[in-house]
């Protein structure tokens, strides 16, 4: 069988792409192949395609009700993905605190939030650490 290629200049006839899965015919005085480039085709007598047509459309019929399924669980499987990332989204923009700065220590808590009367114990040794503290920064000024 001779292989042509789309945009060939060739004689009347039928001619099977079987990527595309389709019949191009070319009129008796000829004509040049449609289709995408490096498209290629195969000269089909007529008798062969009493088979080859009937046997597309049967696939046709067979897996059309198989492709409205798929379409219709991509619909769905899109929906879906679309509602857990939302989701997501939102629970991640609860659990940063908004104060929150990247890259920062809050070792030492807020300003404004008072001290507890039950501290710990060592509080009076805390205060004579950062009057030692305060004594040695004034002494490099």
């Amino acid at each position: 069988m001779t292989k042509y290629e789309s945009g060939m200049q060739v004689g009347g006839g039928y001619y099977w792409n079987a990527k595309r899965w389709s019949v191009e015919v070319i009129p008796a005085e000829g004509g040049k192949l449609a289709g995408p480039a490096g498209a290629r085709y195969v000269k089909v007598p007529f008798p062969v395609l009493f088979v080859i047509v009937p046997t597309l459309g049967a696939l046709f019929l067979m897996f059309l009700p198989l492709i409205g399924f798929a379409l219709f669980a991509y619909a769905i499987a899109k929906k879906l993905a679309a509602m857990v990332g939302r989701g997501t989204t939102e629970l991640a923009a609860t659990v940063q605190p908004g104060s929150f700065a990247a890259g920062s220590a809050y070792f030492t808590g807020k300003a404004e939030e008072k001290k507890d009367a039950g501290e710990a114990a060592g509080s009076a040794e805390l205060e004579k650490l950062e009057r030692e503290i305060a004594e040695r920064k004034g002494e490099r000024k």
